[in-house]
């Protein structure tokens, strides 16, 4: 037996030192230790074995075992070294380079100006009401008194799906969804996407975003309007702000006018940035028409109301003093990442 047991003890040691890898120095370890192992056969053997040996022959097993798995734990922490050195050798990391930056997106510019919009009208107390970008041409026209045969309808008269549904030409028609719901009073802006059959060039797009406003109360006059105007206009701007009132004509208010607001960048005075004017137009505004409410079931006697309609790219052009539209769709990173 003890012939046997020396055998076995070179037999493993020959394997542990020629082995080369973790795989290796396992295989040897299941090969003599495992549960079908050499030194476990032995054990298995025990009973041909003299009563009065036993005890010697299983110490020396047993003495035989702890040394193999010794050898083995050596062996093993020794690869696992050999392994660490060569892949730090490999895999070399220089501490002093500059870490590399996440590319992290952000807003765009269109969104970064809508979202102050949008602050400045909720803190006066308006709701953000989004509707459909697939209208009917009723709430898209004609409930904004723009019948079939009216001039108006002309330059808007584009993309349609059927005879009576075509993508909106602007955001109006949610104000009407809006007043047809009866709960009164209403205090509401509709951003969102337009088309329209224009040209594209530098100020101009097929696809482009609206922001419309619109009070229906008891009481509203054209000075409400002008005074949330003025407001609006300060907060998006500077309070230095001014704003002009010029007479215009829409169909679905009256009176109407287009509002300019006083250059921002020479204080009023005249540059190249307004055109020597001093002044810069931002959006249309007037007084809601009263067969608009009458026809979205409001009573123009008792309610009255003021409306507007402000273009996304135009005051984000004229904010951030962008020449042309073009950019804001491009996807330029050069161009976006300075916002």
């Amino acid at each position: 037996m003890k012939e046997k047991l020396a055998k076995i003890k070179d037999d493993a040691l020959r394997q542990i030192e020629s082995s080369d890898a973790l795989e290796k120095l396992n295989e040897v370890r299941v090969n003599f230790l495992g549960k079908k192992g050499e030194l476990t056969t032995v054990l298995k053997s025990m009973k041909d074995v003299a009563p009065e040996d036993r005890p010697k022959v299983g110490q020396m097993v047993n003495e035989l075992r702890d040394e193999i798995e010794h050898v083995l734990e050596q062996a093993k922490t020794k690869m696992e070294a050999k392994a660490r050195e060569s892949a730090m050798k490999r895999e070399v990391i220089d501490v002093t380079l500059p870490a590399k930056r996440n590319l992290i997106g952000h807003r765009h510019p269109n969104r970064i100006v809508l979202d102050e919009v949008e602050r400045i009208f909720i803190g006066m107390g308006y709701e953000v009401v989004e509707g459909p970008e697939v209208e009917y041409d009723y709430y898209n026209f004609e409930a904004l008194n723009i019948p079939a045969d009216h001039p108006a309808k002309d330059e808007q008269d584009t993309f349609y799906v059927t005879n009576d549904i075509l993508l909106r030409t602007q955001t109006s028609p949610v104000q009407v969804r809006t007043m047809e719901k009866g709960k009164l009073p209403i205090r509401m802006i509709a951003p969102g996407r337009v088309f329209r059959s224009d040209e594209v060039d530098a100020t101009h797009s097929p696809s482009f975003h609206q922001i419309e406003g619109m009070i229906v109360d008891k009481g509203i006059t054209f000075a409400d309007l002008k005074g949330t105007l003025a407001q609006f206009a300060k907060e998006l701007f500077g309070e230095k702000t001014k704003v002009k009132f010029r007479p215009h004509h829409f169909p679905f208010t009256e009176p109407s006018a287009e509002v300019d607001v006083s250059c921002f960048k020479c204080g009023g005075e005249g540059c190249r940035f307004c055109k020597g004017s001093g002044w810069i137009e931002i959006l249309g505004c007037g007084m809601v028409h009263p067969k608009v409410l009458k026809m979205s079931g409001i009573d123009p006697d008792i309610y009255s109301g003021f409306a507007f309609g402000i273009g996304l790219e135009r005051i984000t052009l004229l904010k951030y003093e962008i020449d042309d539209m073009r950019l804001l769709y491009e996807n330029d990173v050069r161009f976006l990442k300075q916002f």
